[in-house]
């Protein structure tokens, strides 16, 4: 068994591809429209399907702004610099929420960011830079 997909519902499917692909660098894997169903499908991530775990951009026609609620927590991505990543994301017009430091507690460097719909994103520093 393996971790396949994580699906997050968007406002905007374009717009969160953009993120996803643009400000983040994952690659557009593909994409689904069911038009009788009223969804499209976009799936994103660093490798393709069936080596990785991917995200699902779910959008639902004529839903433009979801409730987060307060269970989900983030998605969280290796790199090697975070501080950088976090410069990279601003640079392109992506919102840095918590910027990089230490971890509360640790020595791990994390950093978090939001995507267009809010969802939060935390950066980590691999170990060893």
């Amino acid at each position: 068994m393996r971790l396949l997909h994580t699906m997050l519902r968007v406002g905007n499917l374009e717009r969160s591809v953009k993120f996803y692909t643009e400000v983040l660098g994952m690659k557009r894997l593909r994409t689904t429209d069911r038009p009788e169903q009223k969804y499209s499908l976009a799936f994103v991530g660093y490798d393709t399907e069936d080596r990785a775990s991917v995200l699902e951009l779910t959008y639902n026609y004529g839903v433009d702004k979801y409730e987060l609620g307060s269970a989900f927590g983030h998605i969280a991505l290796e790199m090697p610099d975070v501080a950088k990543a976090c410069d990279a994301v601003r640079a392109k017009g992506g919102k840095v929420s918590r910027e990089a430091g230490p971890v509360k507690g640790g020595t791990t460097v994390i950093a978090f960011v939001e995507d267009p719909d809010g969802y939060k994103i935390e950066f980590i520093e691999r170990k060893g830079g």
